[in-house]
Formats: C-alpha cells, structure tokens, sequence
C-alpha cells in the first residue's frame, strides 16, 4: 500500500514534485523515491505490507530495464498467478509479480487480478505510460490531462499543486452540496477527473476492461456465496505485518472479525453516542483484543479541519474523521486493518429505500431525492445526472440497487482509503471482492430481504459464528452527534458548510 505521482510533459520542476511528493509521505512513510527520464517524472512513497526488505521499493526498475512501475495496492492471487505463468521473481512482494505479468500479458492481465489497485507502468523506450485502476475503484487515482502535460496521482492534492489547478468545477460542487460526494468521475476540481473504475489509459486513449451486468438473474445458493464470503475475508489476511478489523459491534465488522480471527479488533466513539457494549459482546465472543477509543467533540472538530487542508477536497459523511483517529491509534499495532464495507451494497442493506423502490413501477426521482440527498436543497439536474448511467436497467430496484453498488460505494471507499492512509494504515474491504459483486449483480431483493429480514442472505451466514444480539441488532456505524458539535436542528447542512469554508468556498 502506498502513494505515487507521475508527471509527463515539460512544465513540471523537479523540486515542487519533490515537495509535492513528501507532503504525501503519510501514504509510504517506509520509503520514497523518483525515478525521471526526459520529460517523466515518477515518485513513490512505499508503506511495507508485502516483502518488507528494500528490494521492493519502487518505483521499480523490470530486470529488462525497459519498464518502470508506480503501484498503490495490494494483489491477492498474485502468488497463485505467479506459479501460473512460472515467473522467475527475485523478491517476494506482488509488485515485482504485476510488473512481470504486464510485460507478459499486456492489458489481458487486467482481467485476472483479483485485488484493489491504482498503478502506473512506463515504458522508457517507446515512452508510453499504462495506467490502470481496480474494478470497483477501491484504490483512489487522479488524472489530469491539458496543453500536453499529463499527471496521476493517488491524491489529488498533487496534481492541484503540480498543475497549478485550483479552479472549482461546477457540477462537482454542485454534487458535493446536494449529494455529499462526486460522481461520474468528477471531483472539486476542474480538469481534475478521479480516474474511472474498471478502466485503463493506454496509447492517449482511456478503455473499459470489466463492468458489471445488473440485469436480473437467478439467486445463486447459499453454499456457493458462503463460500465465497469465507474466501475473501481469508484472502485478505495476506500480509507480511499484523492485521486488525475495525469492529463496530453490527454485523457486517462482526463477521469480518470474527471469520478472520484477526488478534485486535478497534472501535471508537463519543461518550454520549458510541457502540462499545455491541463491539465488546463481539471481541468476548471471538476473544480479540479489543479496544474502545474515545473522541470528544471539540477533538473533532479539529481533526476534521487538519484532513480537509490535508486533502484539499471536503470530507464526505463525519465518520471519516472517526475512522482517521481509530487508525492513527490502531497503526501502532496494525498496519493493516479489515473494514466492512460493501455488505450494505451487496445485500441492498438500506432497507429503508429499497423496501419502497422494490414496489414500484417507474423511477421516482423526487422519492430518490427524499431518501438520499443529503443537502436540503433542490437540485434535479444533479440527482439525474448521478442516477442516469443505470437507468438502462429499468426497473426501479435494479436501478436503485445498482447505483449503490457501483456510484455510492465509490464514496465510501474514497472515505476509507482517505481516512486510513493519512494515518499510514492499509484498510481492506472483503465485501468489495468483485466475485462477490458479479455474483448478488440482478439478484432479486425477495432474496437478499428475505420474510422482510433485511441483508438475509449475510445473517444466515452468520448464524453460526455470532450471537443473535449482533447478527440482528440495528446497524448503526460509527454515529457522529453533528447536532451537539454544531448545536443545530440540521448538522448535515452545517457540516457541508464547514468542509467547504476550510477550503474558502462558499
């Protein structure tokens, strides 16, 4: 898990990329480095998670010395596709494994990586840049592209710097205010783009190597999807230092502890609004060590104005802040931490709106603005243009269901990764196994809403491994009290408002 930059073109200065490059030293504190030829430019800041030894630093030199790769994530079959194709490795780490696999493979290699990743690969004699990012974008990778400069990075307080591109976009902003996050590939920023999920940039052109298919298809059994619950939580657990589980004490975190049997297990919370008897009634079952942060309001508030100017880009939902503080004290013993999400996605967990979307006949965009927004004011044209790339599936709960899978999951993992790296810690999703996401894709909800039982299809899994207080009490997450921070009747609009005047706009 890391941090990377890569500029091509002439106007960037090699000092103000090195600046840049080390204010994102939370990204890779292990490492950081810059390989330049001509007019690239690539620096790398490596936190060590795989094959701790200097040998897998990067950016890394193939042994043909022909290609130079800048990676951000973890590839967990990436064992079992290097004794696939017999590749000759001289460490041990999955960057070595996909830099050998893209020489072999080209952009086929895509389709056989099971893992979150952003990378750069150069290639210094035809100087052609690939890139390419994970299925359902859980590893973050801004673009910018204007008047022959080229940049990506993994944060996008880079390129702001580097391109010196402040300028609001409109329709981000606008998203932002309405919807609490971007979508369609938007971000704050004008000729900014968040690199689109599932795609790959190769020869100037961007192309789409996986989507995802939400037409209605049979249920699948539940041996077959236990199964592979079981298997990405397992696959998970690869690592080379400690790994922990955020445990908030709901079922989804719960699951994850306890399948994994990670040793520590992390929750945090105010002292008026927290979880901490849920998570302790998990952590005695599954004997982890566990442990119960604390955060007061003004502690809050101030964190969540250091992550804004950090990031240049506002914060989404308040439990961003929960999760940075959890990390930054979980880091000292866990580099690694599981996370959950995803579940409410797969299993349409949001029972509130999609137990009234399943019912109807049409799309109802007023009902999807009553549900879902988060900013109090109308903005249909913002709504539409979120909610438009699946209107193709027609029926409402399709719809709705895969608008939450793909778009709505984006901003959780763009808080996630966020939230996490800043503390130096690498947080990892099972239930975003795109396996997993194929296989409930146009699952009918009778099934995963079973006798009106909401995520059915998980609490059956975990029938056995939890009790029945955890597997059917009301998911909560992490609750932030915006209310009493901001002594207001409506904490969401003002917490908009606060990210947005750390960053002076109105």
């Amino acid at each position: 898990m890391c941090g990377f930059i890569v500029s091509k073109g002439n106007k960037c200065n090699i000092d103000k990329f090195s600046k840049c490059l080390k204010n994102a030293k939370y990204r890779g504190p292990d490492n950081s480095d810059i390989y330049s030829h001509n007019n690239v430019i690539i620096g790398h800041n490596r936190l060590k998670i795989i094959d701790l030894s200097n040998n897998s630093n990067q950016p890394m030199l193939s042994s043909c010395g022909v290609y130079v790769i800048a990676y951000n994530g973890e590839i967990y079959n990436a064992s079992e596709l290097a004794k696939k194709y017999k590749l000759n490795l001289i460490t041990s780490s999955d960057t070595e494994i996909l830099l050998q696999l893209y020489i072999l493979r080209g952009s086929k290699v895509l389709a056989e990586l099971n893992g979150m990743f952003s990378f750069v690969i150069y290639n210094n004699i035809s100087e052609e840049l690939f890139a390419a990012r994970d299925r359902l974008g859980v590893k973050p990778l801004y673009f910018f592209s204007l008047s022959g400069q080229i940049y990506f990075s993994s944060d996008i307080r880079s390129i702001v710097e580097l391109a010196d591109s402040n300028e609001i976009d409109e329709i981000g902003l606008r998203q932002y205010k309405k919807l609490r996050t971007f979508f369609n590939n938007h971000t704050l920023y004008k000729n900014i783009i968040s690199f689109p999920s599932g795609c790959y940039y190769e020869n100037g052109r961007m192309y789409k190597y996986w989507d995802c298919d939400f037409s209605r298809k049979e249920q699948p059994k539940d041996e077959h999807l236990f199964e592979l619950i079981y298997d990405a939580i397992k696959l998970r657990m690869v690592s080379d230092v400690p790994v922990g589980s955020y445990l908030s004490g709901g079922l989804d975190s719960s699951i994850i502890s306890a399948v994994s049997e990670v040793k520590n297990t992390w929750s945090i919370g105010f002292s008026n609004m927290n979880e901490f008897s849920y998570a302790d009634t998990v952590a005695n079952r599954i004997g982890s060590n566990h442990t119960n942060i604390l955060i007061s309001n003004k502690e809050f508030l101030e964190i969540a104005e250091k992550m804004v100017k950090d990031r240049m880009e506002p914060l989404s939902v308040p439990n961003e802040v929960l999760i940075y503080r959890m990390s930054q004290i979980a880091s000292n013993e866990n580099r690694v931490l599981l996370s959950g999400e995803g579940a409410d996605e797969l299993f349409s967990g949001y029972d509130r709106i999609f137990n009234k979307f399943s019912n109807l006949n049409s799309f109802d965009l007023d009902l999807f603005d009553r549900m879902y927004s988060y900013g109090s004011h109308k903005d249909d044209d913002i709504l539409h243009y979120a909610i438009e790339p699946y209107l193709k599936y027609k029926e409402p709960y399709l719809i709705l269901s895969s608008f939450f899978q793909i778009s709505h999951l984006q901003g959780l993992l763009r808080r996630l990764d966020f939230s996490s790296m800043l503390a130096s810690v690498e947080a990892r999703s099972p239930f975003v196994d795109y396996r997993l996401v194929e296989l409930m894709a146009g699952v009918d909800f009778s099934y995963k809403n079973y006798n009106t039982e909401n995520k059915a299809p998980l609490k059956r899994f975990a029938n056995n491994i939890l009790e029945d207080s955890t597997i059917f009490r009301k998911k909560v997450g992490f609750p932030v009290p915006l209310d009493q921070i901001f002594l207001s009747e409506n904490g969401y609009n003002d917490w908009l408002s606060f990210n947005l005047n750390i960053l002076n706009i109105n």
